[in-house]
């Protein structure tokens, strides 16, 4: 099933694979993704075609300096006719969701998103609505211009599972997708499954096995994190201010599981756990000064401790 959604998706979509895993991976444990890239990779039709191939709704907000909570979330209306007001739901009330260049909104309208993400609920009014199920928020943001943008802060950067960093294209793909688009354009996505057997991929899921040594490897790579002098790894002290939180470390166990069953496997490997480090952890370790002169990413620090954690 799993293969039927990928072949979907990339009727659409050329090349960009980390990207398609990783949807796949917080989709099927219930997480969220922070997708950086440069526009024009595909974000919005990526997400798109996945719904479709799901039958799940599918809404996109653009986000924008002057947008509003109310825009997101929805609003109370008066009813002249009726004299009373009555709910209208915003476009959060939807499956899959595409929050575009989420850094050009201003915190208040950052908040009433992360809080649907948190609580899977959203209150208008004074009522409160549970949100569609399954709800899954990618949201996408810009590196390339600064200016006018308001940057997430740690703590919300913490609701999201994973952070995907997507770049352009090889040449070859390129030219397929120029080549498609000249020709043919791209072929229809159909629907492949039907909610009760997407029920059952999330089951599968969480019936693959991790073995308690393996569970306690990922509690050392986020120690590790927050107390690299404890584990060795005295050099890359001075770049951390914060560590990864408690969250990173249920989301490393949930990603590393959906990428072994994604990876046709029953079972967890320090091989599936290292492929989703990056993705779990890159933004969730809070850099200092120091970092920044010594040009030191968050990648870096994570490869350090991969290499340095002995493997189970």
């Amino acid at each position: 099933m799993i293969e039927n959604i990928k072949n979907e998706i990339k009727k659409v979509i050329v090349g960009q694979d980390e990207l398609i895993n990783s949807m796949l991976i917080a989709l099927l444990s219930e997480g969220h993704i922070l997708v950086e890239g440069v526009p024009g990779i595909a974000k919005t039709t990526a997400v798109n075609s996945m719904a479709k191939s799901l039958g799940f709704e599918f809404k996109r907000i653009q986000f924008t300096p002057d947008l509003l909570p109310s825009d997101i979330t929805g609003s109370e209306i008066l009813d002249l006719k009726n004299n009373d007001f009555k709910i209208k739901h915003g476009p959060i009330f939807t499956n899959l969701l595409l929050a575009d260049e989420i850094n050009r909104a201003g915190a208040k309208v950052q908040s009433a998103l992360l809080e649907a993400m948190a609580e899977k609920q959203v209150t208008i009014g004074e009522e409160t609505f549970k949100l569609e199920y399954p709800f899954m928020v990618l949201a996408t943001a810009n590196p390339v211009e600064q200016e006018g943008t308001y940057e997430l802060p740690e703590a919300s950067l913490d609701r999201f599972m994973l952070k995907v960093e997507v770049g352009y294209n090889t040449i070859e793909e390129e030219l397929e997708i120029v080549q498609r688009v000249a020709k043919k354009g791209f072929e229809t996505i159909v629907q492949v499954l039907q909610k009760e057997e997407f029920e059952t991929l999330k089951q599968q899921v969480r019936d693959v096995h991790i073995d308690d040594e393996l569970s306690k490897y990922i509690l050392k790579i986020v120690f590790a994190t927050r107390e690299p002098q404890n584990y060795g790894l005295e050099e890359i002290a001075d770049y951390i201010d914060f560590g990864a939180s408690p969250r990173g470390s249920i989301d490393l166990y949930k990603a590393c599981k959906a990428y072994a069953f994604l990876e046709n496997k029953e079972f967890v490997t320090p091989y599936d756990i290292a492929q989703v480090a990056f993705l779990v952890l890159r933004h969730r370790i809070v850099l200092n000064y120091n970092a920044i002169a010594d040009d030191i990413s968050a990648d870096d620090i994570i490869k350090k401790i991969l290499e340095k954690i002995p493997t189970p």
